[in-house]
């Protein structure tokens, strides 16, 4: 913390020629004391130190600071009990604001300034920007965020999710605008880079080594707690916080992304260079541009694959949403391949459905053809089994359905005329009316209908009913075997008289 120089001069001239002490000076100016003694020592005229108060922790002193020497992160609880049973008879509260000033202290750490060459090397790292309510579903905001470490070049791109398909998006829409490639990006020990880390060896996620094969450079995890290494992504992020997303308005994550790329192109690209104050970002990145490596001509498939089983509906379940695939395709497993916009499902190597992706939670995202197909497969399968039916009742009425459909007739509603005649007069007069409706070249169920009409009358019988009967009653018309006739038989020979009781 810089001093101000007007408080200073206060301090020195009430120092010198007040002849205040340090603790009156702090008093009446509202500081610290270390502020008053650092403002008399850069003025040369440093405050003596005053002599130290005996305290009771005086002869423990040795003792304490040999056992902190051999055991740094002891708690001053557990030296406050090895010290009393050792005569101290303090307050607990004083001995643990004396051991905080006895404690060691590791040494502070300088570190030399890095400096790369152009087109050398990229910085790459996500920040949390806090929840996006989605209909029902909560979704954090998180920023993809890349940077150049030669020119400061920020790239910025806004995700619902920190997966993997997101962040190597993240990675092909940095390299289209910055119009290349850096020969090395720096990664912080996330799992979508580093999957496990033992000292010095390193397993990379094998989903980034082959994205990184594809574009020709080289990933590099910084250090386990060295965030200093990639500092430069770290204050980006900060910048990111400060200079655009502080109080930023925006319709949806699409407006809020347009808005990024604009203040990457615009406000972040115009400040000042950290290395030569008279440049700007944007001239040291069109002096970079150059150094870096071409992005390939084939681009690296994306997207987040996985595999789904289909239930007896025809749907599969994707982040939280049910999306449709045809009605064909159910009790199989089949493959989704989702990115930002779309989510596509595949049997093998072929695309079935194709949908706009949704960030809500518990939607049904459907295809109006696959529940129509559904629904006329529901219809001609109804229509089948009462061909069927049909067909084996009266054999009869497969040609009348075929010279129907060839006049172009509705052949479901053929078929449930036919099947209620069947159900009033029986298959042996349906079929009948059915052959002469086919003689006299009529293949509808008018003809037939007609033809056994006729038939009842030559016959004097009674109009038919259509009696439908109740379940319960269906139920209870069980059927009765009919008893045998042979007993009554043996009743009659008995009732009759014998013969020789005629004859007498």
């Amino acid at each position: 913390m810089v001093i101000p120089a007007d408080l200073s001069a206060k301090i020195l001239r009430l120092y010198k020629a007040e002849r205040w002490r340090v603790g009156t000076i702090a008093r009446q100016l509202h500081v610290h004391r270390d502020t008053v003694r650092r403002a008399l020592a850069q003025a040369g005229d440093p405050a003596p130190a005053s002599p130290l108060r005996p305290s009771r922790v005086d002869p423990y002193r040795a003792f304490i600071l040999q056992t902190l020497a051999k055991f740094p992160t002891l708690t001053a609880a557990r030296l406050f009990v090895m010290v009393h049973e050792r005569g101290y008879r303090g307050s607990p509260e004083h001995f643990r604001h004396v051991i905080a000033g006895m404690r060691p202290r590791p040494a502070a750490e300088a570190f030399l300034r890095l400096r790369t060459l152009p087109g050398e090397q990229a910085q790459v790292d996500w920040g949390h920007f806090g929840h996006l309510q989605i209909g029902r579903a909560r979704r954090p905001l998180m920023a993809f965020v890349m940077v150049l470490s030669y020119s400061r070049r920020i790239f910025l791109r806004f995700c619902l999710d920190a997966r993997m398909d997101s962040f190597l998006r993240g990675h092909v829409e940095a390299f289209v605008a910055f119009g290349g490639v850096a020969r090395v990006i720096l990664y912080d020990n996330l799992k979508s880079a580093v999957l496990e880390r033992v000292g010095d060896a390193v397993r990379f996620n094998p989903e980034l080594l082959g994205f990184a094969a594809h574009h020709c450079y080289e990933p590099r995890p910084v250090a386990i707690a060295r965030g200093n290494e990639k500092g430069r992504v770290e204050r980006s992020i900060r910048y990111i916080r400060e200079a655009f997303f502080a109080a930023r308005e925006f319709a949806d994550l699409d407006d809020l992304n347009a808005q990024a790329r604009v203040w990457c192109e615009g406000q972040a690209s115009d400040r000042r260079w950290p290395e030569d104050s008279r440049l700007s970002v944007r001239e040291a990145f069109e002096a970079e541009r150059a150094s870096l490596l071409a992005p390939p001509e084939r681009e690296f498939a994306l997207g987040e694959r996985l595999a789904v089983d289909v239930g007896k509906t025809p749907y599969v379940r994707f982040d939280l949403n049910d999306y449709t695939v045809p009605h064909t395709h159910v009790r199989r497993t089949l493959a989704v391949l989702a990115d930002d916009r779309r989510v596509r499902v595949f049997d093998g190597i072929q695309e079935v459905a194709s949908h706009v992706r949704s960030y809500d939670s518990g939607q049904q995202i459907e295809e109006p053809a696959h529940i129509q197909a559904l629904v006329e497969h529901k219809r001609a399968a109804s229509t089948h089994r009462g061909t069927d039916r049909l067909g084996h009742a009266a054999p009869a009425v497969l040609e009348l359905l075929k010279a129907a459909a060839a006049r172009g007739h509705n052949l479901g509603t053929i078929t449930a005329a036919l099947l209620r005649l069947l159900e009033r007069y029986g298959a042996t007069a349906l079929q009948a009316a059915i052959g002469e409706a086919l003689r006299r070249d009529v293949p509808h169920p008018n003809a037939v209908r007609l033809a056994l009409e006729r038939a009842r009358e030559e016959q004097g019988l009674p109009p038919p009913t259509a009696l439908r009967l109740s379940e319960e009653v269906a139920r209870r018309d069980a059927p009765v075997r009919s008893h045998e006739l042979a007993s009554y038989d043996r009743i009659v020979q008995a009732a009759q008289p014998r013969e020789e009781d005629a004859d007498e």
